[in-house]
C-alpha cells in the first residue's frame, strides 16, 4: 500500500516533517493520492492517476474549450481542415514549440507520436481507438496481419508544407475528440530514440508490435512541451516544476509535489492543516462528514458526472469455481445462466435504486436510462429506466429457464472490490433483495482484489462485477459502443451481444449528423432496457473541494474531462 514519503519533496523548498509536508508554500501545489502512477509515458496512459500528470507535462493537438464537451480549439495544432469526404484531416502546427530538451517540435514529432501509437496498440492502453480510427481495427499487426508498414506510414505523415496528415479509412466523428486525450500527446523523436524507444522507421517496427509502455524509458524520463516539466520521481513522491521555455503564459505556481498517501484519514488531515491543497476523496459520505464546511476548505457541488457504472451480468462464464454445481439444481448455476432475458431483468427489478441513491450517493444521484453520461450528447432522457419492482421480479424469475430458476432455485457467487464501500453496499442490497424473493435463492458475495477481478473478467470469468467507464474522449461512442457493441471493449466481460444493437451502433459510427447518431442511440437504449444486459447504477452528482486559497477553480472554469481533481490544469491554477 502506498506509504508518505519522508524526504525531501523540492530541494531547499519544502521540508517534510514527520508524516506531513509544513506548511504548502505560495509557489507550491501540494497533492495527496491514494495510489501510484502506472506510468509517465503518454502512450501506455490508459488510466486517471497517469493522465493527471501526463496532462500537465505533456500537449496534445487539440483540447478543450473552457467547460465544454463539445466545443475543440488547438493546442499543439493551430488550425485543421476536413477533406476527402470526411475521412482526411489536415494539421498546421504551432510554431516555436520547445520540449523539455530544449529541442523545437516539428511535424516529424507528431508523425512519429501517432505512428508509435498505432504500433504498440494493445488491450492495456488507450491506442486501440486510434487504430480503430487511421487502420480501420481494434487490433495490431500481430492481431490482424492486414497490418502492415505501408498501411501505418499512409494513415499518418506529413507533406511537403510540414502538416500532419492523417487519412482514415471511414468517416469516423469521434476523431477530434479522440486527438485530445492525454495518451496522444506529442513526444520528441530524436529523444525518445537517444534513449532506446523505437526507431520510428520500418527497420525495427515489428520489434514493437503491441509493446508494453507502461515502464518504458521514456515512462522514467519524460520530455514533453507541457507548461510544467519532470523533477523527479521515486516509490512515493512525484515533482515537477515549471517549465521556463514554455510557449504559452507561464504558470504562477512554479512547483507541484505529488506523494503517495494512502490512509484516507491522513490525507484529511494534511488537508485541514493547509499541508495539502489536493486530495484525492473518499467518497461524498466521509468527505461531507470530514471536510465540507471546515475552515479553509471551499467544496464545490452539483458538477457533470461523465462516468458510468453498472452492474455486469456475464451470460457466458468461464471459470467453474463460481458455478457451484454447474447446473440449475438448486446448488449453483450454469455458464449460461445470465443468457436468459427474464433471468437479467428479474435481477433488474431486485435492486433498489433508491436506497442506492440514498445510502451510497445521500441523495445526491439519478438514474439514467442509458450507460451515457447525460451530459454528453447522444443521450436520450425520455427513456425508460428499471424500478425497484419485487411484484415484477418474482414474475421474471418464475419464467426463467421455463420456470426452472423458481422451482429448483439457485447458488450465485460475485466478488466486487475489495476495500469499496459503494461495491459492497450495492451488492448487499441486491443480495438482500433477491434471496427475499425465495428462500431456494442464494446469492453469496466475497471481496477479491481489483487487479485480479479485472484480470478474471478481462478473460470472462467473473459471473457479476460492477464495472465503470470514464471518458477516453468526450463523444457518446466511447460509452455506448464500449458498453453495447458484441466487439466493445466490455463485451468480454458481458458476453452481451445483439446484431440489432451492433448495426445502429456501426451506422452511428458512420455519420457525423448528431441528430441521426441520437435517433439510433435512441434505439439501443430502448433495446437494452428490454434485454436488460446490465443493471445501470444510479449516477452520483459530482463535487470537487480544494484549499480555500487556491485559486483557478470554479464552476464555470471545470471541465471533467481535462482533470477529475479540479477541472483545469496545473498551469491555470494561481495561490492567493
Amino acid at each position: 500500500m502506498p506509504r508518505l514519503s519522508a524526504r525531501a519533496a523540492l530541494t531547499g523548498a519544502l521540508l517534510l516533517t514527520g508524516s506531513a509536508l509544513a506548511t504548502s508554500p505560495r509557489d507550491t501545489l501540494v497533492v495527496q493520492s491514494s495510489s501510484d502512477i502506472p506510468t509517465l509515458d503518454p502512450g501506455g496512459t490508459y488510466d486517471t492517476a497517469s493522465g493527471a500528470i501526463v496532462e500537465n507535462l505533456y500537449e496534445t493537438l487539440l483540447t478543450y474549450r473552457g467547460n465544454s464537451l463539445t466545443r475543440l480549439e488547438p493546442l499543439l495544432a493551430t488550425k485543421w481542415a476536413v477533406s476527402n469526404s470526411g475521412k482526411t484531416y489536415t494539421f498546421d502546427l504551432r510554431p516555436g514549440v520547445k520540449f523539455h530538451s530544449g529541442a523545437t517540435m516539428t511535424c516529424a514529432d507528431a508523425e512519429y507520436t501517432f505512428r508509435r501509437n498505432i504500433v504498440t496498440n494493445n488491450s492495456s492502453n488507450g491506442n486501440w481507438f486510434m487504430a480503430e480510427s487511421l487502420l480501420g481495427t481494434q487490433s495490431n499487426a500481430y492481431e490482424d496481419k492486414s497490418i502492415t508498414w505501408a498501411r501505418i506510414t499512409a494513415a499518418v505523415k506529413c507533406n511537403a508544407a510540414g502538416q500532419l496528415v492523417f487519412t482514415l479509412p471511414k468517416v469516423d466523428p469521434a476523431f477530434l475528440a479522440k486527438l485530445a486525450y492525454s495518451g496522444q500527446s506529442v513526444i520528441e523523436r530524436a529523444y525518445s530514440t537517444r534513449l532506446g524507444e523505437w526507431s520510428g522507421t520500418e527497420a525495427d517496427w515489428k520489434a514493437w508490435i503491441g509493446k508494453d509502455l507502461s515502464e518504458t524509458k521514456l515512462s522514467r524520463a519524460p520530455n514533453g512541451t507541457g507548461a510544467y516539466r519532470f523533477s523527479r520521481q521515486d516509490a512515493n513522491t512525484f515533482v515537477a516544476q515549471a517549465f521556463d521555455g514554455y510557449w504559452g503564459q507561464k504558470p504562477a505556481i512554479r512547483n507541484v509535489v505529488q506523494q503517495k498517501v494512502s490512509e484516507l484519514a491522513s490525507r484529511q488531515q494534511a488537508f485541514l492543516r493547509g499541508d495539502a491543497d489536493l486530495i484525492d476523496g473518499g467518497g461524498r459520505a466521509p468527505d461531507e462528514t470530514q471536510l465540507r464546511g471546515r475552515p479553509g476548505v471551499t467544496w464545490l457541488d452539483n458538477l457533470p458526472n461523465v462516468t458510468a457504472g453498472a452492474i455486469v451480468m456475464n451470460q457466458t462464464i468461464k471459470a467453474g469455481g463460481l458455478l457451484g454445481s454447474g447446473k440449475l439444481d438448486g446448488k449453483g448455476i450454469p455458464r449460461d445462466f445470465f443468457s436468459d432475458d427474464d433471468v437479467r431483468r428479474a435481477f433488474s427489478y431486485s435492486f433498489n435504486y433508491a436506497q442506492y441513491i440514498s445510502d451510497v450517493l445521500r441523495g445526491k444521484g439519478t438514474q439514467r436510462t442509458m450507460l451515457l453520461p447525460d451530459v454528453f450528447p447522444g443521450y436520450d432522457a425520455s427513456g425508460r429506466t428499471y424500478r425497484f419492482d419485487p411484484a415484477q421480479a418474482r414474475s421474471a424469475f418464475q419464467r426463467a429457464w421455463g420456470g426452472q430458476v423458481w422451482k429448483n432455485g439457485f447458488v450465485l457467487t460475485a466478488n466486487y472490490r475489495a476495500g469499496s464501500v459503494t461495491a459492497q453496499t450495492a451488492m448487499e442490497i441486491l443480495k438482500k433483495n433477491v434471496e427475499a424473493l425465495n428462500p431456494k435463492f442464494k446469492v453469496n458475495i466475497q471481496p477479491k482484489q481489483w487487479s485480479d477481478m479485472l484480470d478474471a473478467s478481462g478473460r470472462g470469468e467473473e459471473a457479476m462485477i460492477i464495472l465503470n467507464w470514464a471518458p477516453d474522449y468526450a463523444d457518446p461512442d466511447n460509452f455506448m459502443y464500449t458498453y453495447y457493441a458484441s466487439d466493445g471493449y466490455y463485451a468480454p466481460r458481458s458476453n452481451y451481444r445483439d446484431e440489432r444493437a451492433d448495426g445502429w451502433l456501426r451506422a452511428a459510427r458512420q455519420t457525423v449528423n448528431m441528430s441521426e447518431r441520437t435517433r439510433l442511440y435512441s434505439r439501443v437504449a430502448a433495446r437494452t432496457y428490454d434485454l436488460a444486459p446490465y443493471i445501470n447504477l444510479p449516477a452520483a452528482v459530482n463535487y470537487i473541494f480544494y484549499r480555500s486559497n487556491l485559486g483557478g477553480i470554479s464552476a464555470d472554469t471545470y471541465n471533467p474531462m481535462v482533470s477529475f481533481m479540479t477541472g483545469t490544469n496545473w498551469k491555470d491554477l494561481r495561490k492567493n
